[in-house]
């Protein structure tokens, strides 16, 4: 059984800074932050999966490095994935795809989904990495649209395509919202507000 809650308990995001990271590189643009999601439920989920199938063929010490090694493994397959769909924005999520074996290790999420059912394992790890995911995207919503005056997905020759853009027009970019000060700043009032809302902690 879970042990917390995903969004509201002691290890969220938003709670313990897991991805913070991950969380302030990966959220300049929707596009980045839709790849960086994928790769958060695919490294989760895929890890998650293989870990508790191989769990009794683990050593008793050294847990963590195969942890590692295997979800570097899966988030190698995705950004391989990623290669063959798109090119270049594989190669401009290079260094945010090496970030999510680190956080899925760092985060201990294995340790605290793990029930010794495979399949449920995998779900709980899957909601773990869409809460870490969702903050993702909802950050670039605000970052990209106040910083760049535009809107992106993935794919096209660029590696993104733009939803719309009003760099020509007559509007104000924010550019300190694109940049990572900006980020550090959406992140404290996000924490904050995230503090208000649950200022006990555990729910």
């Amino acid at each position: 059984m879970r042990e917390t809650h995903p969004f509201w308990g002691k290890h969220a995001p938003l709670s313990a800074f897991m991805g913070g990271g991950l969380l302030i590189m990966a959220s300049c643009r929707l596009a980045f932050a839709l790849a960086a999601a994928g790769a958060l439920v695919w490294v989760y989920v895929f890890s998650a999966l293989a870990a508790s199938l191989a769990e009794a063929f683990f050593p008793k010490r050294g847990k963590p490095v195969i942890l590692l090694f295997l979800s570097s493994f899966t988030g190698s397959l995705y950004l391989l994935l990623l290669w063959f769909l798109c090119p270049l924005l594989g190669a401009q999520m290079m260094f945010i795809a090496v970030l999510v074996p680190l956080v899925f290790t760092g985060s201990g999420v294995w340790e605290r989904v793990n029930s010794g059912d495979a399949l449920e394992t995998a779900v709980d790890a899957c909601s773990e990495a869409l809460v870490l995911g969702l903050l993702v995207v909802a950050f670039s919503l605000i970052r990209e649209p106040l910083g760049f005056l535009s809107l992106s997905l993935p794919g096209g020759a660029q590696g993104i395509v733009r939803i719309f853009s009003f760099e020509d027009g007559n509007f104000l970019p924010v550019r300190i919202v694109s940049s990572s000060a900006g980020a550090f700043i959406i992140l404290g009032y996000g924490t904050g507000i995230y503090r208000r809302l649950n200022p006990g902690g555990e729910l």
